[in-house]
């Protein structure tokens, strides 16, 4: 059986920074891709310099920048402009998220892309989407959690709307370029492939994963509102995190009548009262009551033995160090050690998702600035010594 990674052999140059696009890549270049990430010649990517440091190190390129070649490249010149169209043409996918009116300066918009690789799948990644009247504002990922809808129920009843710890629209945003372009992909051996153009705005992942709040809208005339650690409109009767005795958090959640039950049996309530999704609707005030009494007077071990034993869904809320110590995160091999030039050796993220038949892996963390120039340009694209020389010379590169 063959070893070769889901997405070997597929090329995608990255015209991007930060965060949307970058993740995108990365997330395909972790199942295989071949990504090389341009960077401008004198300042890098942004992302190379943001979030923590140790010993003057940035921490957050090393992850998401990792598996990737990293070149440099002067887009604002013509000269640059020229090679960015050579990688084009390598490429199968090209991924941008700089603003739209930049793109079409540099010649790598839309049309031009099509242009010089008529084949070739493009992720577009914009704040308001190429279609919008505000096509060309700049973009960043907390508007577009506050425009998708998820902020805006993310908090208490009593409290201001909450935005993720996390970059959700970016990161979310990221996941649905990479799913898009493997999607186009499927077709690119057809006779009559004419590449793809995948347009998308940061804020419309996330609004299509709010489930059921639009149709809820439409159909009721009101917007479901924040609802504490509980749904909006929860499918359960019981969704609520409690402290336990030990001051640990646990979460406890139900999403069908069965589960329902088996709380309710945990917590001695009669059974003929929780039959039927309305007497349980009817009596989630209470469960909940009960639950949070429940909890409080035991240990967290205590409590998740139980709920284990009676099938009641229910873990505590990990930190990141409770997931660097857990058992099951080691057990699926989603955290890996990386070999890493600055810091020896760093612990990250594993592949996600797990393909068994033709795994990826992470060989690399975020390589240093065009650290890969004269693979990609000599041996890749075939530019000669002089004309390598002469784009270093220049600036170019």
């Amino acid at each position: 059986m063959s070893a070769r990674p889901a997405l070997d052999g597929i090329k995608i140059v990255e015209f991007a920074h930060v965060i949307a696009g970058p993740l995108a890549g990365t997330l395909m270049a972790d199942l295989g891709a071949e990504v090389v990430h341009v960077e401008d010649p004198t300042h890098g990517d942004p992302g190379r310099r943001q979030g923590p440091t140790k010993d003057g190190v940035h921490l957050w390129w090393k992850v998401s920048g990792r598996n990737k070649r990293s070149v440099t490249l002067d887009l604002r010149s013509s000269e640059g402009q020229a090679v960015a169209h050579d990688l084009v043409r390598w490429a199968d996918v090209v991924i941008t998220n700089f603003r739209v009116d930049t793109l079409k300066k540099w010649g790598l918009d839309w049309e031009a892309v099509h242009r010089v690789n008529p084949r070739a799948v493009m992720l577009q990644i914009t704040g308001n989407g190429t279609t919008s009247t505000d096509y060309n504002a700049p973009g960043f990922g907390k508007v577009g959690e506050a425009r998708s809808g998820v902020v805006h129920i993310t908090g208490f009843p009593d409290g201001p709307p909450v935005h993720t710890g996390f970059s959700h629209a970016d990161t979310a945003t990221a996941l649905m370029g990479a799913f898009a372009i493997s999607a186009a992909l499927v077709r690119r051996h057809d006779d009559d492939f004419e590449g793809e153009w995948i347009d998308l705005a940061l804020f419309e992942t996330l609004f299509r994963l709010i489930e059921w709040q639009i149709i809820f809208t439409d159909q009721f005339g009101e917007a479901p509102n924040r609802a504490g650690n509980q749904l909006a409109v929860a499918p359960g009767a019981v969704v609520n995190t409690y402290l336990s005795k030990d001051d640990v958090w646990i979460t406890v959640t139900s999403a069908t009548p069965r589960s329902v039950s088996n709380i309710a049996e945990l917590l001695g309530e009669p059974a003929d009262e929780y039959r039927t999704v309305e007497q349980q609707s009817a009596r989630k005030d209470r469960l909940d009551q009960l639950l949070t009494r429940w909890v409080g007077e035991r240990t967290a071990t205590e409590c998740l033995e139980t709920m284990k034993r009676l099938e009641v869904v229910a873990s505590r809320i990990y930190s990141a160090a409770d997931i660097l110590e857990d058992a099951t995160y080691a057990e699926r091999g989603d955290i890996v050690s990386v070999p890493d030039d600055d810091l020896g050796s760093v612990r990250m993220q594993g592949v996600v998702p797990m393909l068994h038949q033709r795994p990826g892996q992470v060989w690399r963390s975020g390589p240093a600035l065009g650290e890969d120039n004269d693979l990609v340009y000599r041996e890749w694209l075939s530019f000669s010594a002089d004309r390598l020389a002469g784009l270093t010379e220049d600036g170019v590169i």
